[in-house]
């Protein structure tokens, strides 16, 4: 499905994490549809490599880059391939993203450690590494945040905690970018058809239909839309909700 006015992209390389599934997947696809030769981020190889094969399918353009994003040198590597292949970055999208669900009295501090690294620690880092390459276009940043990221509830502490620090980090660029012509954009989706929604509901015990849920072509579409608009505006945060109420 065709989210961007064809071409609209054209000419921008654009770097998105966790390209493997749910919303960062979506978001890379609609990138290539808009005519962006887009980099493929994240851990698993395989489904990488079937969504570049899908893209190039249709006639645009993709490479995969396998990493573990909690890994300084993978991290640098892909900052170094960057900037050897095109030396630039116009779109970096932050995606990729893990949660455990858990008590804060109970819940293992390793836990918050690993989703502290991921979803905080690795787009700061990747971030610092690409600025350069993103300053050199006036490009543009964008942070999948969660509605974790605005209020928090019983159970996930950790991944609340998380989320308020990708804000932070969020909000604090912003105000040191856009004088260089950047501009980042926060996003906090709600309810999202994805495994980590499914690994909610699982820890939760019960499943939401999926008509109760945001689909992820649905970020996919706010995000290319809001990257095109004219430069005399910057949308700074998103915050999208599923539109039908799940019954209580």
């Amino acid at each position: 499905m065709n989210l961007t006015t064809p071409n609209a992209f054209v000419g921008r390389v654009a770097v998105v994490t966790g390209a493997g599934s749910g919303i960062g997947m979506a978001i890379a696809r609609a990138l290539a549809e808009g005519g962006a030769i887009v980099y493929l981020v994240g851990r698993r190889q395989p489904s990488l490599e079937t969504l570049r094969a899908e893209i190039v399918g249709a006639g645009h353009h993709a490479e995969v880059c396998a990493c573990d994003l909690s890994h300084d040198d993978d991290i640098h590597s892909l900052r170094n391939r960057l900037g050897t292949e095109h030396g630039r970055v116009d779109i970096l999208v932050h995606s990729a993203g893990t949660i455990s669900l858990g008590a804060i009295e109970s819940a293992p501090i390793g836990d918050f450690d690993k989703q502290y690294g991921i979803n905080v620690r690795a787009p700061y880092l990747l971030t610092q590494a690409l600025l350069p390459l993103v300053k050199l276009t006036q490009g543009e940043i964008v942070f999948i945040n969660s509605s974790a990221g605005m209020h928090t509830k019983e159970q996930i502490g950790a991944y609340a905690a998380s989320k308020h620090a990708l804000r932070a980090v969020a909000d604090t660029l912003r105000m040191e970018v856009n004088a260089f012509g950047v501009r980042v954009l926060s996003v906090y989706p709600g309810n999202t058809a994805t495994a980590m929604q499914d690994a909610i509901q699982d820890y939760a015990g019960k499943r939401l239909e999926n008509q109760y849920l945001l689909q992820p072509e649905d970020i996919a579409s706010v995000v290319t839309h809001t990257l095109l608009l004219p430069r005399t505006a910057e949308v700074t945060d998103i915050q999208l909700r599923p539109f039908r109420k799940a019954p209580a």
